[in-house]
């Protein structure tokens, strides 16, 4: 099961391997302007455009449990046992994350959260509780995806896992258009049903295309695979830090949303904000994708670094690079406005933030490198603190941005995104070196 080569590891075959990985997560990425260009075209853009902003936030948030199940995959699951034993730990998340959206379904807490804390406006609030009810099977499909999907990457079965985005996509785009044409849904809850049966094609089609790694993998004997038994605790001691580091980290987003929501001219910057954000993750997740690679390809005595670190390097360049080329003239017309349909207005508060997290890209690869030796090291509560940490970084620099300053919400929210991931970065950079 091991895909490595026997000699050096060139960045051809890095390429070969992680390239599809790359290419799942773009198109995942491309999910969100996809969308956001589909309900700025429908009717009352600029409150169905901030509702969809905080439902996916929260449905995001909700998924957090789940999230690095393929990372928990790709690297403990290498025999029949701890095949059986991670099924088993996903299921149960999965059930988690499900009940989680429950309660938050609940009329008297949706009520306190949305109305009281994020002080939403009625109609943004409306709009979002139907949403939350179309994501109800939202992060079991994706936790269920995402364990298949480790089992596959360390199988080496990369290009099936990006064949199967492609069914998501396919079936996103088709239920989008569908409902869009045919129905006359408010956009939010149109974007959230077209994320939501997508992402269902693709649990099903994971579990048909790993077929194969799975048979091989249940073939496989503890003896035969040549690492030590997966005890509980052992599961345990390794994930919970991965699922409380996910958590805290796609907190991110619904804290901005409150936050913007409490600074200058929160309705225009709740509207931009998801616009910005899915831009700026069609660069990100090429980053985001580089961490599962390089824990399959590190080595187990981590002969390979040298390699994966400098194709990380050049990667970190490229991806920062090519956002910028979006962040400026005369791209950034033809995005924000031809394919975002956003008015001139929102163009004007989007063009600051834009261009100031720049850097972000490149940050997030090499934040999915540190990650990825964290976990081979089994040190994933430096993960944990790092991620922690930069949260903690974006409150404080929003709070005197923001709140201090007086800066646009969406501004301030972006630098304070910038700043909280460099702090990460520079943590994990200070824990690794130790």
């Amino acid at each position: 099961m091991n895909p490595l080569p026997g000699g050096t590891l060139s960045a051809g075959y890095i390429t070969r391997f992680w390239s599809p990985l790359a290419a799942t997560w773009v198109m995942m990425a491309m999910e969100g302007p996809l969308l956001a260009a589909t309900i700025a075209r429908l009717p009352d853009p600029k409150v169905n455009l901030a509702a969809h902003g905080v439902a996916f936030a929260i449905a995001i948030l909700v998924e957090g449990p789940i999230i690095m199940l393929m990372t928990a995959a790709t690297a403990l699951v290498r025999d029949a046992d701890s095949y059986r034993r991670l099924r088993l730990f996903a299921h149960g998340l999965n059930g988690l994350a499900t009940l989680l959206l429950c309660v938050l379904l609940v009329p008297a807490v949706f009520d306190s959260l949305m109305r009281g804390v994020l002080a939403l406006p009625a109609e943004v609030a409306d709009i979002v509780y139907g949403s939350l009810w179309i994501y109800l099977p939202w992060a079991a499909a994706i936790g269920y995806r995402r364990f298949i999907h480790g089992v596959m990457i360390i199988s080496g079965k990369t290009r099936q896992v990006a064949a199967g985005t492609v069914c998501r996509l396919a079936v996103m785009a088709g239920t989008a258009f569908t409902l869009a044409a045919f129905t006359e849904l408010p956009g939010a809850w149109v974007a959230a049903a077209s994320l939501t049966v997508g992402v269902c094609a693709e649990a099903v089609a994971a579990r048909l295309m790993g077929a194969g790694a799975i048979r091989r993998t249940l073939a496989t004997s503890t003896a035969e695979s040549g690492t030590p038994p997966l005890t509980w605790p052992a599961m345990t001691s390794f994930y919970y830090p991965l699922a409380i580091t996910s958590m805290v980290a796609l907190a991110t987003h619904p804290v901005l949303t409150f936050l913007v929501g409490r600074a200058q001219a929160p309705l225009e910057s709740l509207a931009v904000l998801p616009v910005i954000h899915s831009l700026s993750f069609l660069f990100r997740a090429v980053g985001l994708s580089y961490q599962e690679a390089a824990i399959a390809l590190m080595g187990r005595e981590f002969e390979h670094r040298r390699a994966v670190g400098r194709y990380a390097v050049g990667l970190a360049i490229i991806t920062s690079a090519g956002y910028a080329l979006f962040a400026a003239p005369p791209l950034f017309d033809v995005w924000f406005g031809t394919v975002s349909a956003l008015t001139p207005e929102l163009q004007a508060y989007a063009r600051v933030p834009a261009a100031l997290i720049i850097p972000l890209p490149a940050l997030s690869v090499w934040l999915a490198y540190q990650s990825a030796i964290m976990v081979m090291r089994r040190r994933t509560r430096a993960i944990t603190v790092a991620t922690s940490l930069g949260v903690a970084g974006l409150v404080a620099i929003f709070a005197v941005l923001g709140w201090g300053l007086g800066w646009i919400g969406a501004t301030a929210a972006f630098a304070a995104f910038l700043g909280g991931r460099f702090l990460s970065n520079l943590y994990l950079h200070w824990a690794e070196s130790r």
